[in-house]
């Protein structure tokens, strides 16, 4: 062994050093760059190629052997991974490297480095960077952590916060330049970051600093260390030594080729950080020489390991490391780490019986033997999901916000109420506070106001006895303090800190309204408040026990009417909440009772009252209100309180379903409460703590004085402190750290009634204990005020019992009953897993339990709360895995990030009441993964549309949130003087405090990813028109569709809804919407050659936002639109529309008159009876295929509704009309919906009912009146919709933007039954995007198409065709609007305006169609629709409706705009008119 060891020194000894790739692997260079950086060297040359190879060592059992040669190539494909030192003889080498910033931007570092004397040059250029680049570095000098500051710096250069340089890049052209001079040769290296100033955007290198690694003294000789030269290679030898020595270490083990690969490397690694440190290489040979002279084999008595420790060990390391997937080669990697690890602590003296007990803790053993039972390696385990029907899922509750209603039966207003509202009154707006004690047999109303410079309180009291008040002024809560005489009431008595004064007797001629009365006028300003009691034939009277207490502080009732009408909230109830909130501040206690108290007022308000109830309690929970005054209260009545209330809110859930989701929030708001007298415990066992651990003063008496007062939510996060503290080896800091990241501070602790001054200061002896006592006390203290604690919550339902010393003696939980079968071992499962690094496995635990526990939350069980609390703690712990595993998906494909979403819906479903829209979107996802798992070439268009269809369902839940939330948040926080901030923000951390902002986390992640896999780009362009303006950033564009710009403008909305009109001025409309082609406000677009597209990538529109105000030229193509920034003076030749007085051409219309009928039949269709679409639903009929339908169609002609209008039954309708009409003209729009309303009390004549009865059964269709008088009522009121449609506003806004006289226009009114469609369609016989004729565009809905031309959201199905080939239709999009609608049979009266089609001018879906009865919406599931995922139906249906659009452009001979629907697999044209 020696002898051939002694050869391989001799051999590597006498070679020449080896220059490796030494561009790649630059001292000046550090690792974090090298492996990028290309071969820019001039030392190439110098390498020895005809040098033979190098010998290294193999080590297998017990023998050392020559590995196999190596050739040049695999020795610089080492070095290219890893850096060496080099020696390089040319004096002023360069060496660089480039780098990719983002897509646009690329960094390059070129550093020269310095002959004798000469400074050390680094040029850096980012090419294509932004304008306020930004060099943000440092140097690292003598192995100090922290950056120094070089005292040469090029000009410009900043000092941030004395710990960093900030240098601006020179911009150059398209490049921005910088160089930097390094001088000191204590710096080792440099560290930067490149900061974007104008963005706020940072560039890193793989999350890292970028450092470039520099030499220590340079230009000395070779034999110094490697700190005092610019290049040394490390000798092969000495890897082979140090190699050598870590194998005999590790037990001589018989290595693989890849492991002994691996070890070379590791001893290569281990050796170049000694020559970071500064150890030179004479310094290294020294220490490895000092070893036995020869290295030879030691002869020693090793202890073998037992494999059990071993495997145990290797199970602790894995949990460490946060259970990885780890391939079984890297496990048993894993195993002989573990066994060096316990070598290791035998070499230290440790005996394996010590070993053993150490490791061998609690159920670990059992839990490695599981994990080896049936491999050889550690997995993490998985739980095997039930299969079940998704459909089984779904919650149709849904709570729909109303206003609150006073009862009928009004409460008669008492003596006291009297007499404060006729204060309130007399001091208008004046006073500051009122506030209501109710003792036995009295009540006592003070009121506190300021007038003139003077603080007056008026004291009223019911009580009938003599009365004294015994009363005094404090400058801070607690004191008494004599009143100044010029305060002092008549007959009051002054004494030492305190005065006396008699209550004035008011009489009444009814006894209920007699009163005592009092008024007090303090002049002086810096009173806190006023303390009092009062005394009555010999006894005191007081406040339970405690003095009254009337604090001055606050606002005038003046400001609280300033807080708006409450509309939109249970008003009342909030206004009672605020009257009652001095008293709620007290203490917990107090406001839980309070609550409680309200809580039958909440519910006979319904949702919104609910909605009050949350927003108190959460202004609560995040301490924008007082949590305890002066008032001392006992932690078990704390959780009596708590009890009574959720047990409350337990029994509302059980009663109320649609309310289930708001509970929820409210119940994990207040938190849990205790069990028995755990509320108690609280207090007793921080005692406990203190005696076990001899901690008795300090800090933990203050705390201790702190929990005897009030306990709060603030001591979970302040025993989490202590117990990191305590973990952190007792460092202070880690204390604060753990209290300020949960918002605690100094202020806070000091601020308590019973404040907390000291910090903590406990002794390392204790540590053990502490630990112990504190986890313990910690359980106890979340039991009560936590309601999302996962642990404590299982403990409650799985039962416990303790019996014995110390904590939770004598408390007994029994285990919630009818639990499904295993689900104790499934709970055992999760706690096991909690704190995985991959947390997936970990998740679909939950998500099982939770679908588990779902039965039970669904019945009436005698432990729901309980069962509630769980389930709560199971969603938290979701959300917080999700979150913990987001670095798992940053490199994963896309059905893993799929996978994730389908996981966060399914968490998010079972927390709605309404999730049938949740629970297609996850059936949607699943669909999405199996295509993709076949490689269907359209799982990503398909998985597109489902995301889509998400973000709608995120969209709508948070503006429901927004509905019945953010109303009452506003309300009351203005009422309790809420931080603005925190109103402002309030339903968006509600938002995110549940699942949905995870999904949205995953959905932005994914997005870009699908859009690129199905070749969608970053832009739908559904009006191709270039235009160049000023862009102007809108939320909707509904809010400014009414407005004129005077300049062109190019509108960035972030709401477009379909059914908007364009402003004037506007020449294009950005938006992130997702309006379908073919609606109204896309017809608009295209028709008024207004640019008009949906822009998919959120930092697109985000930078259009930055840049408002600035003029910017759009140039769309087919997908895509490109833009920049430009002066006026490149203005012209952009296309933009003409914002002069004369930009819009007038059109006439002429007045229709009444032709002496009131119905018509098809054939008796002209074109001064009705309009183009009655027309051309006539002129197709039998001109069509036999395979297209056309429906039986009759009309009510022109002139009719200005008939019935004129009839004297109606004469009181047309005179309020008519009044109407002049206070439209004199410019009060309101006046429009009020004409509608009236049109609606039309009365039809007997001749109109007899003709329309006569046509529609001529023509083969149901007369209404047959079936009822009722369904006669419901067609009659259906067609004076469709006339009252023209005072629309949006009709009425766009006739007079094109100067239409409103008076000439006239509607007919289609009649037409109703097919009960399975698809409805529209399509444009040239495609409307590209302005292609050979190709047909069309889109595709399932139901009825009012979701396809209405403001319905989500997109249709979309496809193209080619008209030489109609059989080949192509898909564009898969659908995402996740409402149908549809109908029984019925009839639909459809507007038929002479103000449609018009040449320049398109008035189509102006007005309004209506059926005469009312559709059903129906949530969609298009996984099990055939045209989504059967691809021949899909096909087959598409081609017919190319080829119909094909038959009627034909007919016609011009591009047609046509509609039509689908019923089991025929083809109905409705309409169809020229395409404009």
């Amino acid at each position: 062994m020696s002898n051939t060891l002694r050869a391989v020194h001799q051999q590597t000894l006498c070679r020449s050093f080896l220059l490796e790739n030494q561009s790649n692997n630059h001292p000046w260079i550090s690792s974090s760059l090298s492996y990028r950086l290309p071969s820019y060297s001039k030392n190439d040359q110098a390498c020895p190629h005809n040098q033979g190879p190098i010998l290294s060592t193999r080590f297998l059992g017990n023998s050392l052997s020559a590995w196999k040669t190596k050739s040049q190539q695999e020795m610089r494909r080492a070095a290219y991974m890893f850096p060496h030192a080099v020696l390089v003889t040319d004096s002023s080498p360069q060496v660089g490297g480039k780098f990719k910033l983002d897509e646009n931007s690329e960094l390059q570092i070129v550093s020269c480095f310095p002959t004798s004397g000469s400074l050390l040059q680094i040029d850096f250029q980012i090419s294509n960077g932004g304008e306020s680049l930004v060099l943000h570095w440092g140097a690292v000098c003598n192995r100090n952590k922290d950056w120094t500051l070089p005292l040469r710096r090029p000009d410009g250069t900043k000092v941030y916060k004395n710990k960093a340089l900030r240098t601006p890049f020179v911009k150059s052209g398209s490049s921005s330049l910088l160089k930097i001079e390094i001088d000191d040769p204590e710096v080792q290296a440099i560290e930067f970051l490149i900061l974007d100033e104008a963005q706020n955007k940072w560039f890193k290198n793989n999350g890292q600093n970028f450092q470039v690694l520099l030499s220590g003294n340079r230009g000395q000789t070779l034999g110094a260390s490697i700190a005092e030269n610019i290049n040394v290679t490390l000798p092969e030898d000495l890897v082979e030594i140090h190699a050598y020595h870590r194998w005999e270490k590790n037990g001589r083990q018989t290595y693989t080729p890849k492991q002994e690969k691996e070890e070379y490397e590791v001893a290569r690694n281990e050796l170049l950080q000694e020559i970071r440190r500064g150890i030179s290489l004479e310094e290294l040979r020294a220490t490895l020489s000092n070893r036995p002279e020869t290295v030879k084999e030691k002869v020693t008595s090793e202890v073998g390991i037992p494999n059990d420790l071993v495997q145990v060990q290797a199970y602790i390391r894995w949990e460490k490391a946060g259970k990885p997937s780890y391939s079984p080669e890297t496990q048993i990697l894993e195993f002989e780490e573990a066994r060096k690890e316990l070598q290791l602590e035998l070499e230290k003296g440790t005996s394996l019986d010590e070993i053993r007990e150490k490791i061998m803790k609690g159920n670990i053993k059992s839990k490695v033997s599981k994990q080896l039972k049936d491999k050889k390696y550690f997995s993490v385990e998985r739980v095997r999901r039930k299969s079940r029907d998704l459909m089984q899922l779904i919650n149709k509750h849904s709570g729909q916000p109303t206003e609150w209603e006073t009862s009928d039966v009004k409460k008669s207003l008492t003596a006291l109420e009297l007499w404060s509202n006729e204060l309130e009154e007399r001091f208008d707006g004046l006073i500051i506070s009122r506030k209501l004690f109710k003792l036995d047999d009295m009540d006592i109303m003070v009121l506190v106001g300021y007038n003139e410079g003077k603080m007056k309180v008026f004291l009223g009291t019911d009580y009938k006895g003599s009365l004294l008040l015994h009363w005094a002024l404090s400058e801070k809560a607690g004191e008494w303090m004599v009143p100044p005489s010029s305060t002092l009431p008549p007959n009051s008595v002054l004494l030492d800190k305190a005065c006396e004064t008699p209550f004035v007797h008011v009489s009444s001629a009814d006894p209920a309204y007699q009163l005592q009365l009092l008024e007090i006028n303090i002049n002086a300003e810096h009173y806190d408040g006023m303390p009092f009691v009062l005394y009555s034939d010999g006894h005191w009277i007081k406040n339970n026990g405690s003095d009254f207490y009337v604090q001055f502080g606050g606002r005038t009732s003046k400001g609280l009417k300033d807080a708006g009408d409450g509309k939109g909230t249970a008003k009342a109830l909030l206004d009672r909440i605020a009257q009652m909130e001095s008293e709620a501040e007290r203490s917990f206690m107090h406001r839980f009772n309070i609550a409680s108290d309200l809580l039958h007022q909440a519910k006979d308000a319904g949702q919104l009252g609910l909605a009050g109830i949350l927003v108190w309690m959460r202004f609560m929970a995040t301490r924008q209100l007082v949590w305890n005054k002066n008032y001392n209260v006992k932690p078990r009545e704390i959780s009596k309180a708590q009890d009574r209330l959720t047990d409350m809110l337990q029994d509302m859930y059980k009663s109320f379903p649609a309310y289930r989701e708001i509970l929820r929030i409210i119940l994990s708001t207040v938190g849990r409460g205790g069990e028995g007298d755990v509320g108690q415990r609280i207090r007793d066992e921080i005692l406990v703590i203190q005696r076990n651990n001899d901690c008795k003063g300090g800090m933990m008496e203050e705390w201790h004085q702190k929990l005897h007062n009030n306990t709060s939510p603030d001591d979970v996060v302040i025993c989490q402190a202590l117990i990191d503290y305590v973990n952190s080896n007792f460092d202070v800091n880690v204390y604060w750290k753990t209290l300020n990241d949960n918002g605690i501070t100094k202020e806070r602790l000091l601020s308590y009634d019973r404040a907390i001054h000291s910090e903590p200061n406990f002794r390392p002896e204790q540590k053990e204990g502490l630990l112990r006592d504190l986890g313990n006390y910690m359980r106890t203290l979340k039991a009560v005020h936590s309601g999302a604690d996962l642990e404590s919550a299982i403990a409650t339902c799985l039962g416990y019992k303790s019996e014995g010393q110390g904590f939770m003696v004598g408390v007994q939980i029994n285990p919630v009953k009818g639990l499904a079968p295993g689900f104790p071992e499934l709970l055992e499962f999760i706690l096991d897993h909690i704190e995985d690094k991959m947390v997936e496995p970990l998740i679909e635990g939950l998500l099982e339990a939770r679908t588990e526990l779902r039965p039970l939350l669904l019945n009436s069980h005698e432990r729901l709360k309980d069962i509630i609390f769980l389930d709560i703690a199971f969603d938290s712990t979701v959300r917080t895995a999700i979150e913990r595993g987001y670095e798992e998906l940053n490199n994963a494909e896309p059905k893993k990030i799929m996978y994730f979403i389908s996981l966060v819906l399914e968490n998010l479903a079972l927390s709605s009441d309404n999730n049938e829209d949740l629970i297609y979107c996850i059936k949607g996802w699943n669909h999405a993964l199996e295509l993709s798992k076949r490689n269907d070439d359209q799982w990503a268009l398909y998985a597109k549309a489902f995301l889509d269809r998400t973000r709608l369902a995120l969209s709508s839940k948070a503006e429901y949130f927004h509905q019945i939330l953010q109303p009452s948040a506003e309300y009351l926080g203005s009422l309790l003087g809420v931080d603005q901030w925190a109103v402002d923000i309030f339903t968006e951390e509600i938002i995110r405090a549940g699942s949905a902002a995870s999904l949205s986390v995953l959905l932005n992640r994914i997005d870009p990813i699908l859009r690129k896999m199905a070749h969608l780009g970053s832009w739908q362009v559904i009006s191709p028109v270039e235009a160049s303006g000023y862009i102007v950033t809108v939320n909707e564009l509904l809010s400014v569709q009414n407005k004129s710009y005077e300049r062109p403008t190019i509108l960035v909305a972030k709401s477009v809804k379909g059914e908007e009109e364009i402003p004037d001025g506007t020449v294009a409309v950005l938006t992130s919407d997702m309006p379908d082609v073919l609606s109204h406000v896309s017809v608009r677009a295209r028709n008024s050659k207004v640019c008009f597209a949906t822009c998919f990538d959120p930092n697109i529109l985000a930078e259009f936002e930055r840049n408002e105000g600035k003029l910017f030229r759009l140039k769309p193509t087919s997908a895509d639109i490109i833009y920049s920034e430009i002066t006026e003076g490149e203005q012209t030749g952009a296309s933009s529309r003409d914002t002069s007085d004369g930009r819009t051409p007038s059109l006439t219309i002429v007045r229709k008159k009444f032709a002496g009928r009131y119905a018509i039949v098809a054939e008796e269709f002209t074109n001064e009876m009705v309009g183009a679409k009655s027309r051309n639903i006539s002129y197709l009929k039998g001109k069509v295929p036999s395979w297209i339908g056309i429906p039986t169609s009759v009309a009510l002609p022109f002139g009719v509704f200005e008939k019935v209008l004129s009839d004297k039954i109606n004469k009181d309708v047309a005179d309020n009309m008519n009044a109407l009409k002049r206070k439209l003209a004199d410019g009060d729009y309101n006046a429009l919906g009020e004409i509608r309303r009236a049109v609606l009390q039309l009365a039809p004549s007997s001749q109109l009912i007899t003709e329309l009865e006569e046509k529609m059964k001529i023509s083969g269709m149901p007369w209404p009146g047959d079936e009822s008088e009722h369904r006669w009522e419901q067609a009659w009121m259906a067609i004076k919709k469709v006339w009252a449609s023209k005072w629309n506003e949006r009709a009425y806004f766009s006739t007079r933007k094109v100067k239409l006289d409103h008076d000439h226009l006239c509607m007919a009114v289609l009649v037409q039954e109703i097919i009960n469609a399975d698809y409805a369609f529209v399509i444009h016989t040239t495609n409307p995007s590209s302005g292609d004729s050979s190709e047909i565009y069309a889109e595709v809905v399932k139901g009825l198409g009012e979701t396809l031309v209405g403001a319905y959201p989500g997109r249709a199905l979309s496809f193209v065709c080619s008209k030489n080939d109609l059989n080949s239709p192509k898909l564009l999009g898969f659908p995402s609007k996740p409402i149908g609608l549809f109908i029984k049979r019925s009839i639909i009266f459809r507007s038929d305006s002479n103000g449609e089609d018009l040449e320049g001018y398109a008035g189509a879906g102006l007005y309004d169609s209506v059926p005469m009865d009312e559709e059903e919406a129906i949530v969609l599931d298009y996984t099990s629709d055939p045209l989504i995922v059967d691809g021949s139906f899909r096909k087959s249906i598409l081609s017919s409706i190319a080829r119909a659009g094909g038959a009627i452009e034909e007919l016609y001979g011009s591009p047609q705009d046509i509609e039509g629907v689908v019923k089991d697999g025929k083809i109905f044209v409705v309409q169809t008119r020229p395409q404009i």
